[in-house]
């Protein structure tokens, strides 16, 4: 690679604070707090508001939205006939 060219590649803990939940990979974010890992070393750590571990499509809290309904206010709302089944003349 060359020099200067990319950005540091480095070591980072993100943390989802509501999960309780951290993982250590690497990336080129940077931030000015520290953690110190499981290994005893000291790694800048970034504060995430939702990860794998809070996710309501990883935990299996999804909600079912009512798309049919939501489709049916729209055409009351805007007026968007329904389709008939008529031949033209």
């Amino acid at each position: 690679m060359k020099k200067g060219l990319h950005p540091d590649y480095h070591p980072v803990v993100f943390r989802d604070a509501s999960a309780d939940f951290a993982f250590l990979t690497r990336s080129t974010a940077t931030s000015a707090r520290t953690i110190e890992w499981s290994d005893g070393n000291t790694y800048p750590v970034i504060d995430v508001e939702v990860s794998s571990a809070s996710h309501p499509f990883w935990t299996g809290r999804a909600t079912v939205l009512d798309t049919a309904g939501r489709v049916e206010k729209f055409r009351r709302r805007y007026g968007v006939a329904t389709p008939t089944t008529e031949e033209p003349r």
